[in-house]
């Protein structure tokens, strides 16, 4: 059941999957004025760009000040040498920007896992999460397909794409709630639990 743990191409959700999860969403959507429970980065791109700007600028500064405190997720430096280890091509797709994605991955002293074409933020992509062109861009430019590849991340969003690009998906979360069983081929309480059961 659990095959696609041999698989060589690893996409990674980032905040809350490769990091203890920090964010604030309902603070963030409250500075910068979306209503409650709205998507962040939807929301700004449906605005036009005179309005859009300056909130995607503020938007940039929040996390990059969450970014330089990152705290590694319990296991993670474990799970991405063992991966590397067996050959395997690590990638990540975050609705963070990319310049934050690589401040909190130099952070945390990952930078070396992953290369920068691999690591996708919002405004790399006309469509980010859940819309699956994030990985078919990863599996293009891996020059691999879906059957040899995996989603790791820890929320609705991450669980969404990867099943809209045909991928399993590996849903991290610590509280066991595991609320998106529908959408989840293998659950994990954290990287150390994933790590223990790769094959």
């Amino acid at each position: 059941m659990t095959d696609f743990l041999q698989c060589r191409h690893w996409v990674f959700d980032m905040d809350g999957t490769l990091t203890v999860a920090v964010h604030d969403f309902a603070a963030i959507r409250e500075e910068l004025g979306i209503p409650e429970g709205q998507p962040i980065v939807k929301t700004l791109n449906a605005l036009p760009q005179e309005q859009a700007q300056p909130l995607r600028k503020r938007l940039q500064e929040i996390e990059a000040d969450l970014a330089v405190q990152a705290q590694p997720a319990p296991g993670v430096q474990a799970l991405l040498t063992s991966l590397k280890v067996r050959g395997c091509r690590l990638g990540i797709l975050t609705l963070n920007s990319k310049e934050n994605a690589w401040l909190t991955l130099e952070t945390l002293g990952l930078a070396q896992f992953f290369e920068p074409e691999a690591v996708l933020g919002r405004w790399c992509l006309a469509n980010p999460k859940p819309h699956p062109d994030g990985i078919h861009h990863l599996l293009n430019h891996w020059n691999t397909d879906a059957q040899d590849a995996v989603m790791v991340g820890d929320f609705l969003w991450d669980l969404k794409t990867g099943r809209a690009a045909g991928l399993p998906t590996i849903h991290v979360d610590p509280s066991e709630a595991f609320p998106w069983p529908e959408l989840t081929d293998l659950p994990v309480t954290s990287l150390e639990d994933l790590q223990n059961r790769l094959p």
